[in-house]
């Protein structure tokens, strides 16, 4: 049995709904966990309000195609995103390890996107592709900001953890 281009997109469409999903949890859990590195805290409360702009694209690509996100994919990635957030708020580190994990998980969906362009082109889907390729973009801003990011995230919390008095964590 062979599975058509449209039903190969529809599938991956939902995939990127529930990663959407897993995104603003864990943009939210991070987030509302950083006190002591405000601009950090100023770009992820931005993504996130990318976040659900994209969940709402990828949601009405998904119904254009006569489907529906896929409550079981949503919820597992809801799950993980849970279970990053709860392992990482038992770090001293947290706040590096987030923005890396960060950094990581912007080019999954970096990766993700560019798949689905290809996929919408090759299904003749001009529409999806010109959603994806806007959503691809915000992608590639945010994995630049937070590489660029990571030096200055990791001198601060050295220098926070070196300080008395101070907490670094987050």
């Amino acid at each position: 049995m062979t599975t058509d281009v449209n039903e190969n997109l529809l599938a991956w469409l939902k995939d990127a709904h529930a990663m959407e999903q897993q995104a603003e949890h864990m943009l939210k859990a991070q987030a509302s966990r950083i006190d002591h590195y405000p601009e950090l805290k100023a770009r992820l409360e931005s993504h996130l309000q990318e976040t659900l702009g994209q969940q709402a694209l990828v949601e009405g690509c998904i119904k254009r195609l006569n489907g529906s996100a896929s409550v079981f994919k949503d919820l597992a990635g809801r799950m993980t995103a849970f279970a990053q957030a709860a392992g990482g708020m038992t770090q001293h580190d947290e706040v590096v390890k987030g923005a890396i994990a960060g950094y990581v998980f912007e080019n999954l969906e970096i990766a993700c996107y560019t798949s689905l362009i290809a996929a919408a082109r090759e299904a003749g889907d001009s529409e999806t592709e010109r959603v994806c390729e806007g959503i691809l973009e915000q992608e590639k801003s945010m994995s630049t900001w937070m590489l660029n990011h990571l030096p200055t995230v990791t001198h601060d919390f050295l220098v926070r953890s070196a300080t008395p008095g101070q907490k670094a964590k987050v």
